[in-house]
């Protein structure tokens, strides 16, 4: 009886040995076919948001160029004010000369209606002349 028992005993233990084995040798295996059904499950929608995100950063590189363009723009505007003085300046300067240079041709102009000796006339001689 105590062979039997004993035999028992031995199959329960051979058992559960061989059970905890299966377990431990296909555990793993199970882990990775739900890792793999995630995987598959979810990349498309991961490769879909970095395509999204690939996007809306050269986007966003785009749009932070034009910002610091037109920052850089705006600056050299700001420095500019030194070379639009000058040009008032010379505007000022341009309308002056053009002011005398006019009224110099307007005193031309009265100096040459006055009337000339006519052509039948002698002209005037030069006290060097005689």
């Amino acid at each position: 009886m105590e062979d039997q028992e004993m035999q028992l005993k031995v199959k329960r233990v051979t058992d559960k040995f061989t059970e905890s084995m299966y377990v431990l040798a296909n555990e793993p295996s199970v882990a990775l076919y739900r890792l793999q059904e995630h995987v598959r499950r979810s990349l498309p929608e991961l490769v879909q948001h970095k395509t999204d995100m690939q996007s809306w950063e050269e986007q966003s590189q785009g749009a932070i160029y034009t910002v610091e363009y037109a920052c850089s723009a705006v600056k050299s505007m700001a420095n500019s004010s030194f070379y639009f003085k000058s040009i008032e300046g010379l505007l000022h300067q341009a309308i002056t000369l053009k002011d005398h240079i006019s009224a110099a041709q307007g005193r031309s102009c009265r100096s040459d209606v006055t009337p000339s000796p006519s052509p039948l006339a002698s002209p005037p001689k030069s006290p060097s002349s005689s």
